[in-house]
């Protein structure tokens, strides 16, 4: 069976760039892909290269696992895990670090860019994390990977190990190819246009959390950075408040650009924010009500320990066969 894999750091909230461009792609394939396998984790072991508390790290991994649900996807047809319950995951990735250069990993844009704004304590899993990435995909052997514009620079060295690792120990592992959503793969911030919207931004405004209550997303959108124009028109390049705004309204409200731009023809935004407050919220009001049935309940421990079990079969299987191939251990009967 084909596969198909994503995973997400624990660290901050999922917001609503997070779920337009990846999350809400993902159900949808889910239920275009039906001859696929999907596994999708969350990613605890990429949230330590800076030091996390200890319980507000366990309260946002069982979050954001409560959240994926409550977003639709289906505990049958997708194994969701969380990262260090599969230890297969560290195992290999070592062994391709052992398989990888330091000038690829040197030249990652992520690492430079974290790396120059935390200045001092860099720690070498923040410099070696492509690789544990590298692993994550590859030991799945998926055929595809759902990734932003942001991260394909990471999916390029996991298909460049691949054909590495490929040529020296006859091909063990699928070369992936990237899955990008031709709308709403990059939402942005609400305060700065000109910047992806991120859970890490300091700036609470720029952006809206999947469980924000109601006052707070129509408040947000109501103080987002727009134009001086006052018009409704979509143009990214000379616009790009405005036509965030409407990427945001066309994805939830399944309208077209022109669509939005007749409706509102000869309205100014204080009536279109105001609609796409509502729309937002109406969009995130379900998600919430399900949200808060799953966290505290048993049903979502027993949806991660049955992801965690398939995804240590399919892992373990591929780490010993890689040893197997470079001469680990005793020779496999």
């Amino acid at each position: 069976m084909k596969r198909i894999l994503s995973g997400i750091q624990p660290t901050g909230s999922l917001n609503i760039g997070t779920y337009l461009g990846s999350v809400k792609n993902f159900v949808k394939l889910q239920e275009k892909l039906p001859d696929h396998e999907f596994f999708i984790f969350i990613a605890d072991l990429h949230a330590i290269t800076i030091h996390k508390d200890k319980q507000e790290l366990r309260k946002k991994i069982k979050e954001l696992a409560a959240l994926y649900i409550a977003c639709g996807l289906d505990p049958d047809r997708v194994n969701l895990f969380i990262q260090s319950e599969v230890p297969a995951h560290s195992q290999m990735a070592y062994l391709l670090q052992c398989n990888s250069y330091m000038g690829e990993l040197e030249r990652m844009t992520q690492f430079k860019e974290k790396a120059r704004k935390q200045e001092t304590g860099v720690t070498v899993g923040l410099f070696t994390y492509p690789t544990l990435m590298a692993a994550d995909i590859l030991i799945y052997d998926p055929e595809f990977v759902p990734v932003g514009n942001d991260q394909k620079q990471h999916l390029e060295l996991a298909r460049d190990i691949a054909v590495r690792v490929n040529n020296k120990y006859n091909d063990l592992f699928t070369v992936p190819e990237p899955l990008i959503a031709e709308v709403g793969a990059r939402i942005y911030s609400l305060s700065d246009p000109t910047s992806k919207m991120s859970k890490s931004d300091s700036n609470e405004k720029s952006r809206i959390n999947l469980l924000d209550p109601e006052n707070i997303i129509k408040k947000r959108i109501k103080s987002a950075m727009t134009d001086s124009l006052g018009t409704i028109e979509y143009d990214p390049e000379n616009r790009p408040g405005i036509s965030n705004l409407m990427t945001i309204y066309s994805i939830m409200a399944h309208k077209t650009f022109d669509e939005i731009e007749e409706k509102y023809k000869g309205m100014g935004y204080k009536e279109f924010k105001e609609d796409l407050g509502e729309v937002v919220y109406q969009e995130l009001k379900p998600i919430q009500d399900k949200y808060n049935e799953l966290i505290n309940s048993k049903r979502l421990d027993e949806i991660l320990d049955q992801g965690r079990e398939r995804a240590n079969q399919v892992a373990y299987k591929k780490v010993m066969k890689f040893n197997d191939r470079i001469g680990l251990g005793r020779k496999r009967k």
